[in-house]
């Protein structure tokens, strides 16, 4: 048994899209996964699995307006209230199980049509004990995670520099990164302190955007082109109350054993090529990082320094930008990055295409205020 991706399709990413709706993205993108799989929808499809929460669109029950776009109607369809990689996870138990041979994934962004979008996120949070914390932007919340962390692992305002100057400097080489700029640590030093300790430039700005996913049995998959299979998949949560959450990802930990575990991955730091993380807020690549077992602790933001994490480093990182240098997705992160993963396992990634890839992962986070989030590894 096994699951592949067998066709791919995105629309963006842009920091917004006057021209066209989130129905209209949708579409194109799923238009494009279903050429690059050579796939009818109508007729090979077993199951659609769209991620989005409602509190995003502005409307309620989303699934109800999925099947037109995506060529799901009179089929069976769901709506994963939560991150692209929580839909591929869905996808691979579905065709595992028996219950599809084709699965199709989809998340969305629509985040230029949210003017409020910080009370947005308030209104995830707490009703009884966060919510009504005055009248404090939530991103003081990531503020204080990252106080927390960048003291206990004595990480300096340079080395937390570093990742912003890599990501937006990676992405000037992704036609589909539109906040790719060339940066030194100088000028990250000298953006405005916004939520103490963070930086402006430190905070990835919102971006539009679709992907769509067709994934396919190993019978079906052994028969497509270009195949990219799914090694491993996991997901995890830890708890809503920020008096009682972990601040050290513990989220992206669990949820890395668990798709290392199924992908027969043992020593993730040398097993795995390359990776694409969420680094929504530039403190959160380097957490990440050590939760991915990919640098160990203490050591992560020194090896950011030098270099070890870079495009032509021992362990490159968000080669596509990253989120600081395409944007924020919301739940459509994972696909940004499990997309990612996928054009370089296929040699499709342009100028950005690394040598001698075969394993990749993917990894997001559920965003501020939650500790969850979920993990995929890919490989050829």
């Amino acid at each position: 048994m096994g699951v592949a991706v067998i066709g791919v399709g995105y629309y963006g990413f842009n920091a917004n899209t006057p021209d066209l709706s989130w129905k209209e993205i949708m579409y194109e993108a799923a238009t494009r996964a279903y050429a690059d799989a050579g796939i009818n929808p109508r007729k090979d499809v077993d199951s659609f699995i769209t991620c989005a929460e409602d509190i995003y669109e502005g409307f309620a029950i989303f699934d109800e307006f999925v099947p037109d776009q995506l060529g799901a109607v009179v089929k069976p369809t769901c709506t994963i209230c939560g991150d692209f990689l929580y839909g591929i996870a869905t996808a691979y138990m579905h065709i595992e199980s028996g219950l599809a041979d084709v699965a199709v994934v989809e998340a969305h962004s629509k985040a230029s049509d949210i003017l409020t979008f910080g009370n947005v996120i308030k209104f995830a949070m707490d009703p009884i004990w966060l919510r009504n914390v005055g009248k404090a932007h939530p991103y003081y919340f990531a503020a204080l995670e990252m106080a927390q962390y960048v003291n206990e692992c004595c990480i300096t305002e340079e080395q937390i520099a570093e990742v912003v100057v890599k990501n937006k400097n990676n992405a000037l080489l992704n036609d589909s990164a539109p906040y790719g700029a060339k940066v030194t640590v100088e000028d990250v030093l000298n953006s405005p302190m916004v939520f103490d300790p963070m930086r402006k430039i430190e905070i990835a700005q919102r971006a539009d955007g679709a992907i769509v996913f067709v994934l396919a049995s190993d019978k079906i998959a052994k028969e497509a082109e270009d195949p990219v299979w799914v090694k491993g998949v996991g997901w995890w949560s830890e708890t809503s109350n920020f008096d009682t959450m972990s601040f050290n990802a513990y989220y992206a930990y669990k949820s890395a054993k668990m798709a290392y575990k199924l992908a027969g991955i043992t020593n993730p730091a040398k097993e795995i090529d390359f990776a694409e993380v969420d680094d929504r807020f530039a403190f959160k690549e380097l957490q990440h990082l050590e939760a991915l077992q990919l640098s160990k602790r203490y050591e992560t933001a020194t090896l950011m320094q030098e270099g070890y994490f870079a495009r032509d480093g021992a362990l490159p990182v968000n080669i596509s930008g990253g989120n600081l240098g395409i944007g924020n997705l919301l739940e459509a992160t994972g696909g940004q990055k499990a997309l990612e993963v996928v054009l370089q396992l296929r040699g499709l990634a342009g100028k950005r295409q690394l040598s001698d890839v075969e394993v990749g992962v993917a990894q997001a986070w559920r965003y501020i205020p939650t500790a969850s989030g979920a993990v995929a590894v890919f490989g050829v």
